[in-house]
């Protein structure tokens, strides 16, 4: 037994040590998205206030499992063997459930996968006694803590509702108050706006940053609570004297404020979060404690002690979870993605999404479009044309896109003063608002308040945020039933389902590691080659006209020719590889044609002519991709629903055609790569062959149905086929006549100059 108990605490703590890294990356987006978001300050400095936070709350955490250990689950009413399985099962889950949505780069809450983990695992094995013992099913609210569980619902949905709400109105008042130019507000409003601020967030430490800590006396706990509207008062007098000397200083105070909330979400974070990692191995340890000492049966001891002693993590475990926590959130990749769908929500700026629109985004919007024309029609026009004032945003038409902010300084000081805010007074309801559905709903509520969302893009981000809920909810629901089915496997499984377990963890996280690696470097190639924004004279747009499209033809002689092999040898697997391939490579083409706005933005005055051609050439090139997708869907239909091969004449014609068009292709890619246009004209003239063949092999195929073709099925692919290669070639002819022109106008350009 000894030793099954030394394997069960071993595998804990290095769980507990996973689930902190992954922790971290999911809620690293906390604290970290409106700093890095506004480029207010250095990435360096961000990271280095975000690990001082972390630090600060993991030590001075008094380390209270409530949650772990008495919260959810009455303890008194479990064996020994009992608890050690739910906290398994809660662990195992709580990584996979974290590691997954950390991969697809959706922000989750830590406290309410723990929750429904414990939830899910303690009604099982409820459910399991009761079965076995009286079947009396009635009995099972005496095994869980249905408050608890009830508190957590509604706090999501108020976490939700409030947080948009009320980011949304302080984001609004804000703007209109400071405009988009507010430098030149600041030396006005900003003591006033700094007071709040830092006040707000200085509550918000003192409050849930710090309710838990050790070295602060009961005596002082209750005198702080007796006295909070005197300490908000006086912390607003003394930080908007202190806001009034800074800017005197001429040091801006939007900087000041970022910076204190961001060290004080991490502090939080680390502070009262820190249960959600290390909650279940701690509790498991201090069990396996009392039943040592107690020398009991394992499967009819009783964990009523849970309930009544106070488990206190020591100083140094705290430390440790500190340390491992700075770690990852310099390390981790993860970390990034889910910073990124965050900020991608709420950017100021428009061009490409992240998520695609839904008929309730749709309906949504179309809804706010209709209730905002109607204000705006009842409205007087001057006011109308004031308001609308305060919100023009003119740097958005300023170059260098890459090196602008997502969202300026005004944004993101909001959307820390308006969380702290908000969580501190939740804590103080003593309502259990999640850290993670505050600051993410606050972000949208101010991102639309700023107009983020405007016609351009609001469909996009509404549906980003029903994802992002949605994996709130699924959260909840995944949690219950993983850590449900885990505990179940445990208990009648043993040590084998234990082992196994953990061997199919093991796996998943390097999978998902490797997976997430090729994700990321997969986007950056992408980035890197779609982006467009590092062009500004006309000999760079001829430089990426010409990558791009070798780049188009080369991919597109691959494609066309294993189309034509995986149709002749009806190799279905290599049909839908292909299909999915090119569709892939097509929505690449339209990424770049949704960066058309900024790539002309950012040019040269003596180049915005030249991007006419690379425009055009983009249209080609997207027509090209269009017919290999036709003809690779057609292809994969005729052979997924089992119809007659192809004729040996007909494979043989469409092998004839695929090396032909390989020949050109290749040549053309020849001419593209080395920028060797001299032999553009000939390789122009090759068109007419090609188009030549292709007619010809049409007649035949009319002469063969009117003699001895009988399958309907196999006539309409080769025509569809040849006809969708013919619109191949048109298209890939008027390239190269438009690339003639480009060439020669950039002749003509060089003389004028």
């Amino acid at each position: 037994m000894d030793n099954y108990l030394y394997l069960v605490i071993i595998t804990l703590i290095t769980l507990g040590i996973i689930d902190l890294m992954v922790g971290v990356t999911n809620d690293a987006v906390n604290f970290l998205n409106s700093a890095i978001g506004s480029k207010a300050i250095s990435f360096r400095l961000i990271m280095i206030l975000a690990s001082a936070g972390i630090l600060s709350g993991a030590v001075f955490s008094s380390g209270m499992m409530e949650i772990a250990r008495s919260g959810i689950y009455v303890p008194g009413m479990f064996s020994f063997n009992d608890v050690i399985v739910i906290f398994l099962a809660v662990m195992i889950t709580d990584i996979i459930l974290l590691d997954v949505f950390n991969y697809f780069g959706l922000p989750t809450s830590t406290t309410v996968s723990i929750v429904f983990e414990l939830l899910g695992a303690a009604v099982c094995l409820g459910l399991y006694k009761i079965v076995s013992t009286t079947g009396d099913w009635s009995t099972l609210s005496q095994y869980i803590n249905t408050e608890k569980a009830s508190e957590i619902v509604i706090s999501i949905l108020l976490s939700v509702v409030l947080s948009f709400t009320v980011g949304m109105a302080v984001q609004y008042l804000s703007r209109l108050i400071f405009t988009f130019q507010y430098e030149r507000k600041i030396k006005s409003f900003g003591v006033i706006f700094g007071g709040i601020a830092l006040a707000s967030i200085s509550y918000f430490i003192l409050i849930k940053g710090m309710k838990t800590v050790s070295f602060i006396d009961k005596a002082t706990k209750e005198w702080i609570n007796t006295h909070e509207l005197q300490l908000i008062l006086g912390s607003f007098v003394l930080f908007t004297v202190f806001s009034f000397i800074l800017i005197r200083l001429k040091v801006n105070i939007l900087k000041v404020i970022i910076g204190v909330g961001t060290f004080a979400l991490a502090l939080s974070f680390a502070g009262n979060d820190l249960v959600n990692f290390i909650g279940v191995p701690v509790a498991a340890i201090q069990a396996i404690g009392f039943f040592q000492a107690s020398g009991g049966n394992p499967d009819t001891y009783m964990m009523s002690e849970l309930a009544s002693a106070d488990i206190v993590a020591p100083a140094w475990i705290l430390f440790i979870a500190g340390g491992i926590m700075m770690i990852t959130l310099w390390t981790s990749k993860k970390a990034k993605t889910v910073i990124e769908t965050e900020m991608s929500l709420s950017s100021q700026d428009g061009g490409s999404e992240k998520f695609e629109p839904n008929t309730l985004s749709r309906w949504i919007v179309r809804g706010f479009v209709n209730i905002g024309g109607a204000i705006s029609y009842l409205m007087p026009r001057t006011l109308r044309s004031r308001l609308d004032s305060r919100f023009e945003n003119t740097s958005l038409g300023k170059k260098n896109k890459e090196e602008e902010p997502m969202f300026d300084m005004v944004r993101a000081s909001v959307n820390l003063m308006v969380a702290s805010s908000l969580i501190a007074l939740g804590t103080s309801m003593k309502l259990p608002l999640s850290t993670t559905y505050v600051t993410f709903m606050v972000a949208m509520g101010t991102a639309f308040a700023d107009r983020a969302w405007d016609r351009e893009s609001a469909v996009y981000r509404v549906s980003g945020v029903f994802h992002v809920i949605g994996g709130w909810f699924l959260t909840a629901a995944t949690a219950f039933a993983g850590a449900f089915i885990i505990a179940y496997l445990l208990k009648i499984g043993g040590i084998i389902t234990f082992v196994g377990a953990l061997i199919f963890l093991a796996i998943l996280l390097v999978f998902n590691a490797k997976s997430h690696k090729k994700k990321v470097a997969a986007q950056a190639e992408r980035k890197l080659k779609l982006g467009r924004e590092d062009i500004h004279t006309l000999q760079q747009v001829s430089d990426a006209s010409a990558n791009q499209i070798s780049e188009v033809f080369a991919k597109s002689n691959i494609f066309y020719k294993e189309i034509v092999d995986g149709l002749t040898k009806n190799d279905l697997t290599t049909l839908s590889m292909n299909k999915k391939l090119i569709k892939k490579f097509l929505r690449d083409l339209d990424s770049t044609n949704d960066n058309l706005y900024n790539f002309i933005r950012n040019l040269d005055d003596t180049s915005v002519k030249g991007s006419r051609f690379y425009i055009i050439s983009l249209g080609y090139l997207q027509d090209i991709v269009e017919n290999l997708y036709v003809i690779a869907g057609n292809a994969h239909n005729h052979v997924d629903n089992n119809h007659k091969l192809l004729k040996e004449y007909q494979g043989n014609d469409l092998r004839l055609v695929a090396d032909k068009l390989g020949n050109w292709y290749a040549e053309v890619y020849s001419l593209y790569k080395r920028r060797d246009f001299l032999k553009l004209d000939s390789t122009m003239k090759q068109r007419d062959q090609l188009q030549k063949v292709i007619n010809d092999l049409l007649d035949k195929q009319i002469d063969h149905i009117r003699t001895t073709e009988n399958s309907p099925k196999n006539s309409k692919l080769y025509f569809s086929i040849l006809l969708e290669t013919n619109e191949l070639i048109s298209s890939t002819f008027k390239l190269l006549r438009l690339f003639k022109e480009f060439e020669e106008f950039k002749l003509n350009n060089k003389k004028q100059n």
